[in-house]
C-alpha cells in the first residue's frame, strides 16, 4: 500500500523539520518546501494527498498559494498552518477554499487528528484509468492507441492521451483548463497557454469521431465557462483493453 504523500510549506527550518520527522513516523511520505513558489511546484505533482501551508511565506503569500492552488486543484486537501490566531486570517484562509486551519504553537498529537480529519472526508484520490470503450472504439491511453470498429488503429499522441487519461481518472466532474495546463502540461495557465487546451481538445475528438457510424459519441463534453469531462456514453477501466479475437 502506498503511502499518503504530504507536502509541508514552512519557511522556519526548525518547525518544518519538526513536522516532517512527525509525519515519517505516523507513516506518511512528507515532501518540504521552504517558500511559496517551491511548495506550489510540489503541490502540483501528481500524487500529492494534503498540504500543510504556512501563511507566512517568503516569495510567494501562503494565501497566494492557496487561491494557486484551488484553481487548479480544486479537490486536494489543504490545512493552513499559521502563527497568526486572528479571527479574520482564520475565516479569509477558510473562505479561500482550505479544509482546516491550526494555530501555532500546536502539538503533533493535534496536527495528526487534523490530518487524519482532512483525509477521512476528502474524496478518494483518481484511480489511474488504463484503457475506455464507446462506440465500438477502445482506446489503449498506455499504448496510445485507439482501436476502430474494423481493427485500423489511430496513433494518440502523448498529451491527447494524458488528457484524455485525466477526464477519465476525473470521471463524474468537470476539469478546468487550468487543471489541465497545470496536471498534464505541468506549467500555470495565462491567456495565451489556454488556448493550447482547446487546440489538442479539438485533435483528439478529430481521432475519435465517428463519420461512419449510425450513432456518435461525444468522448469529451465541453462545459461552458468551466472547462470539460468524459462523455456520459464513455466506459472507463483501470486495466487494458481486451486483445481482438484472432478471425
Amino acid at each position: 500500500m502506498n503511502r499518503r504523500r504530504i507536502v509541508v510549506i514552512e519557511d522556519e527550518a526548525p518547525i518544518r523539520r519538526g513536522i516532517m520527522d512527525m509525519l515519517r513516523a505516523a507513516g506518511y511520505e512528507p515532501v518540504e518546501a521552504a517558500d511559496g513558489a517551491a511548495g506550489l511546484d510540489e503541490g502540483r505533482r501528481l500524487g500529492v494527498d494534503l498540504i500543510l501551508l504556512d501563511l507566512r511565506l517568503p516569495r510567494m503569500d501562503g494565501m497566494e498559494v492557496l487561491t494557486e492552488l484551488r484553481r487548479t486543484h480544486p479537490n486536494l486537501p489543504i490545512i493552513i498552518l499559521t502563527a497568526r490566531g486572528s479571527e479574520d486570517d482564520r475565516v479569509r484562509g477558510l473562505k479561500g477554499g482550505a479544509d482546516d486551519y491550526v494555530v501555532k504553537p500546536f502539538s503533533a498529537r493535534e496536527l495528526l487528528a487534523r490530518v487524519e480529519a482532512v483525509m477521512r472526508r476528502s474524496p478518494e484520490r483518481p484511480v489511474p484509468v488504463r484503457s475506455l470503450v464507446a462506440g465500438g472504439r477502445q482506446v489503449d491511453l498506455e499504448r496510445r492507441e485507439i482501436r476502430q470498429p474494423d481493427g485500423q488503429l489511430v496513433q494518440l499522441s502523448e498529451m491527447e492521451a494524458s488528457i484524455l487519461g485525466h477526464l477519465a481518472a476525473n470521471n463524474g466532474r468537470v476539469v478546468s483548463r487550468d487543471e489541465l495546463l497545470s496536471c498534464v502540461w505541468g506549467i500555470s495557465s495565462d491567456a495565451l497557454e489556454t488556448r493550447a487546451v482547446d487546440m489538442h481538445i479539438t485533435r483528439l475528438r478529430g481521432k475519435l469521431a465517428s463519420p461512419n457510424d449510425d450513432e456518435t459519441v461525444d468522448w469529451v463534453v465541453t462545459v461552458r465557462g468551466k472547462g470539460y469531462k468524459l462523455g456520459p456514453d464513455v466506459a472507463a477501466n483501470d486495466s487494458p483493453p481486451a486483445e481482438p479475437a484472432e478471425k
